[in-house]
């Protein structure tokens, strides 16, 4: 691999050698299936097929948060996919999301299975079928689904473009991280801003546009994301601070934040989650066999 600096583009780019960036064993420049796999099936009406990732970390939170709410028919069997592996790219997994993207979701509860990708997609179709976290006036409604699109178009830069450079690439290079880092300030900043008037995200109400940008801005704040906090100075922005702490004190978010997560303690991880007591007896510190 050349540095950056007397690196100069070919007339047609080929993918001839791995790049050697935290993904070069699953990266590829083509979609589909790499190899066959079916993907399980629980008992419940809902599939997740996810990580614990900001954009898993969403829709493990807002079924949470149905749940606490009394929709029982929110009830789901969460399975891990293992994005560093390469799990996304099995067969059953590419057979409902053809993007190869965690989160994806059945919901088999009807006559017919329904699939549904993308995370802010899944948050929306849930926030439909259960009548939660999605306002149903007119203005209300608009401004929670823009700051929800916000979300999702702003996500790429910090995690693809700052996330990616500063953390995961095998060469540290000031442009791409300046860059991507001023870009990661800026949304702090913009979102700092709004909070400044607004208990929420889209207004004085808990809604979808939360659940979808807590993970990706409590990650870089605390910490939790690229163990950039201090990088980015994230405890700079009070208004962001505060809602973070008082989304993370909500129980339905703590659960979320363990299902199918397999990094931190032990006793955070839940790999999979079929049922509410998972969260007791199924984390991987109980699950770890017990040393001699």
């Amino acid at each position: 691999m050349t540095t950056s600096f007397d690196y100069a583009p070919p007339k047609v780019w080929s993918w001839d050698k791995p790049n050697g960036g935290r993904f070069a064993n699953v990266n590829r420049p083509i979609a589909g299936p790499t190899h066959e796999k079916e993907l399980p099936v629980g008992r419940h009406p809902l599939q997740l097929y996810s990580q614990g990732t900001p954009n898993g970390v969403k829709v493990a939170v807002m079924l949470e948060e149905l749940l606490a709410l009394g929709h029982s028919d929110a009830e789901y069997d969460a399975w891990l996919i293992r994005i560093d592996r390469g799990d996304q790219f099995g067969s059953g997994f590419v057979g409902l999301n053809p993007n190869s993207k965690i989160p994806a979701l059945v919901d088999q509860s009807g006559p017919m299975p329904v699939r549904v990708f993308e995370s802010g997609a899944i948050l929306i179709y849930l926030a439909e079928k259960f009548g939660a976290f999605l306002p149903t006036g007119h203005g209300a409604r608009a401004e929670c689904l823009s700051w929800l699109f916000w979300q999702a178009g702003s996500a790429p830069y910090v995690g693809g473009g700052f996330g990616h450079f500063y953390a995961y690439a095998p060469t540290k290079m000031e442009y791409a991280i300046d860059r991507f880092a001023m870009e990661t300030k800026r949304q702090l900043d913009m979102l700092d801003r709004r909070l400044e008037t607004s208990k929420f995200v889209a207004g004085n109400d808990y809604t979808i546009a939360d659940i979808a940008a807590w993970p990706w801005y409590a990650g870089l704040t605390r910490g939790w994301l690229y163990d950039a906090a201090e990088f980015l100075q994230g405890q700079e922005y009070k208004n962001v601070t505060r809602w973070v702490d008082a989304i993370a004190e909500r129980p339905a978010v703590r659960r979320g934040r363990m299902v199918n997560r397999v990094n931190g303690e032990a006793s955070s991880q839940l790999h999979e989650r079929h049922d509410a007591s998972d969260f007791e007896t199924k984390t991987q510190d109980k699950l770890q066999p017990e040393r001699s």
